[in-house]
């Protein structure tokens, strides 16, 4: 058995390996070279791994016997009709940015407005981070946007196929609702990919600069002397190191410790520290150190409804790849190896339309809207029509319950315990689906995995062709919005976009962090990333996370007067 090995202390610790974490480690290091860093990552190592360099393995990291991924069960909700919602994080150096489905979009500048204007925290305005996400890519797609980055580490292009369902949507979606246009940004038609990870800003680090990673290591809690955080206790993660000691590790921090677990583990280093709220401090048998009870509240993430349709069979879709058929992988495995390209080059996500309705349309909403396993399915070829919720109403918590690094927390999703989400859902349906019966390969509903209309209904699954582009819309019963708000019960889900449980926002208004990463009621204890965010994002969180990694490595940079980050 060996271990990772480490040193007794270092002038930083960062509690989590992913990408907020690497991206500001590895600018440290790449800056200041002698400044000794520590990467503490839960999970296992990643480099050079086919399942986390081809976009097509996404789906390989959600068995339950993965070790790059952790299963968050959150408690059954009556919400969702007793269910249990799932939602993975990724466990593993570079977090879920080596395990996502590697598609890359940025935020609206407005959701980084809010966070500077709403929730005041000068310096995090779209000015201030829209430049640092510039400086983290090189966009191939359109290497003079003037928005975009083109000497950054992170490539970003289209993936290495594109799907007959893609194409007939780009071409069908400005025609069906022509007042939205076909782009790459803001409320359009468009599609991205990427083709690079943000963990490779900490491998390419070791060994010449005083960065050092050690994987495997769960962090327990954050040492404290007189209210100034020193260190960290940690244990090696049995699942990663099975024939580990469950011995607790001690490591010094000379300068300062930065939580950078998660929207699920920051919180959770933070109550095993005695940060938090008192009373689920106390019922977890910790001894409270500072009163704080934004911790592990606020959690978010985007609602997403996904409903599979039947597709052409003469058409080439993702089905034998997805459901592990041995020549279609071996094709796939071959074309990789060949050029880079085929299905495993690309994630199944070929096309997305971002759309905020329009004032007309949110008559359609309903007064609840505003405030006061693959082997069950038939060898037929299938689309998928998704849609999610860009800014939820709906809100969940996180916590520990007891000092335990491997027990699992007491987890509130929050799906759908706000009204306004039911209504945006089903808007979301109806308008997903009226895209997707235009679609030249559309050969009808699937009725296991859809909403139970009655038979007389107008908007049953009667519909097995394609339908004229200027048919009318389908007209929705009272009825049969109970069949689809019932079916989103059963099956919405996660899109993987956990954020807001450790927000920066002001301490009287339940955040966690000031605007300089701060936690409150502390020195040297800082949090960066995904957990930080006050409120939602119009996008993929991953570039969020990069962002939140480049300003926490400026942050700190300007604090212990290093240059060049």
């Amino acid at each position: 058995m060996v271990l990772p090995t480490f040193n007794p202390e270092y002038d930083i610790i960062f509690v989590g390996g992913g990408a907020s974490a690497g991206v500001a480690a590895g600018r440290l290091a790449a800056a200041a070279p002698k400044l000794r860093i520590l990467l503490l990552e839960a999970g296992p190592l990643t480099k050079d791994m086919p399942e986390h360099v081809q976009p097509g393995r996404y789906i390989t990291h959600l068995v339950p016997t993965t070790t790059t991924i952790t299963h968050n069960v959150a408690k059954p909700s009556e919400h969702l009709g007793g269910r249990s919602a799932i939602i993975q994080s990724g466990r593993c150096v570079g977090g879920g940015s080596s395990v996502n489905f590697v598609l890359y979009n940025r935020p609206s500048a407005s959701d980084f407005d809010d966070w500077a204007n709403e929730y005041n925290n000068p310096g995090w305005n779209s000015q201030e981070l829209i430049p640092l996400l510039q400086k983290v890519e090189t966009y191939e797609i359109d290497p003079s946007a003037p928005t975009h980055g083109s000497s950054g580490p992170l490539k970003v292009s289209y993936g290495g196929f594109f799907s007959e369902a893609g194409k007939q949507f780009l071409d069908i979606g400005p025609k069906y609702d022509k007042r939205r246009v076909l782009g790459q940004d803001g409320n359009a038609c468009g599609v991205s990919s990427i083709n690079t990870f943000a963990h490779h800003f900490v491998y390419n680090q070791i060994g010449s600069t005083g960065l050092d990673l050690v994987h495997g290591g769960r962090v327990k809690r954050v040492l404290f002397e007189d209210k100034t955080a020193t260190g960290v206790e940690f244990v090696f993660d049995n699942r990663v190191h099975p024939e580990a000691p469950q011995d607790l590790y001690t490591v010094r921090a000379t300068k300062l410790v930065v939580v950078a677990a998660g929207a699920f583990g920051s919180p959770g280093v933070l109550e095993r520290s005695g940060i938090g709220a008192p009373e689920i401090l106390k019922a977890a048998g910790i001894t409270p150190l500072v009163d704080l009870p934004g911790v592990g509240a606020n959690y978010q993430d985007h609602l997403f409804g996904v409903v599979p349709y039947i597709s052409d069979p003469e058409v080439e879709t993702y089905d034998l790849l997805f459901k592990g058929d041995v020549a279609e992988w071996t094709k796939e495995l071959t074309q990789w190896a060949t050029d880079g390209t085929g299905k495993l080059g690309a994630n199944g996500v070929d096309a997305a339309v971002k759309v905020r309705p329009f004032e007309d349309e949110l008559k359609e909403f309903a007064p609840e809207f505003f405030p006061t396993d693959q082997t069950g399915f038939p060898p037929l070829k299938f689309i998928c029509g998704g849609y999610h919720l860009a800014y939820p109403a709906s809100r969940g918590s996180v916590h520990i319950v007891d000092d335990n690094v491997y027990t699992p927390q007491d987890f509130d999703a929050g799906f759908l315990n706000h009204p306004a989400d039911v209504a945006a859902l089903r808007w979301g349906y109806k308008k997903s689906r009226e895209f997707v019966r235009r679609l030249p390969l559309f050969r009808g509903a699937f009725p296991p995995v859809a909403p139970a209309f009655a038979e007389d209904s107008s908007a049953s699954l009667k519909d097995t062709t394609t339908v004229d582009l200027d048919a009318p819309n389908l007209v929705y019963s009272a009825e049969d919005d109970k069949a689809i708000d019932e079916f989103h019960q059963k099956f919405v889900a996660t899109t993987w976009h956990s954020l807001g449980t450790c927000a920066m926002k002001p301490r009287q208004d339940g955040g966690v962090v000031d605007s300089r990463l701060n936690v409150y009621g502390v020195k040297n204890l800082k949090v960066a990333d995904i957990s930080i965010p006050p409120s939602n994002v119009n996008s993929n969180t991953y570039s969020t996370a990069l962002a939140i990694g480049e300003k926490a490595a400026l942050i700190i940079a300007e604090e212990l007067r290093i240059t060049g980050v």
